[in-house]
């Protein structure tokens, strides 16, 4: 038996929040909006993928935001993406340094933060699909 990868991650987010969450994720991090099954849809929150990536925003009625949790996302163009989130007000935080990638955080409306990486050798990894 062996682990393989991630299928998705799962955030928690407070009720009623959907269009925080999708101009978030969906217009400044360029995942799009996918739809959520059957089940899952009468519960509130949104999900977003685009092949490699899948990340589910699910309700928490006792929210709290997860300041410690840090889901690294890959990016391609990490310069690029960071402008336009200063541009939309998002406080960028400098990481510490990690071997063979640029790195900083963000948090998402919610508080969450997030671990945005790209690799430091140009983005072959990305390409090679390895991190």
């Amino acid at each position: 038996m062996q682990i393989e990868g991630i299928e998705h991650i799962q955030i928690a987010m407070p009720a009623g929040q959907e269009a925080a969450a999708r101009t978030f994720y969906s217009v400044l991090l360029e995942i799009p909006e996918v739809p959520k099954p059957p089940g899952p849809t009468q519960h509130g929150g949104v999900w977003f993928g685009n092949g490699r990536v899948k990340v589910h925003l699910g309700i928490d009625p006792d929210f709290r935001p997860a300041r410690k949790a840090d889901p690294g996302l890959l990016v391609r163009d990490l310069g690029e993406l960071l402008h336009k989130l200063r541009q939309a007000g998002i406080e960028v935080v400098q990481a510490e340094p990690w071997p063979g990638y640029n790195h900083v955080y963000v948090a998402d409306p919610f508080g969450n933060r997030l671990e945005l990486m790209e690799p430091s050798d140009g983005g072959s990894r990305l390409q090679k699909g390895g991190g």
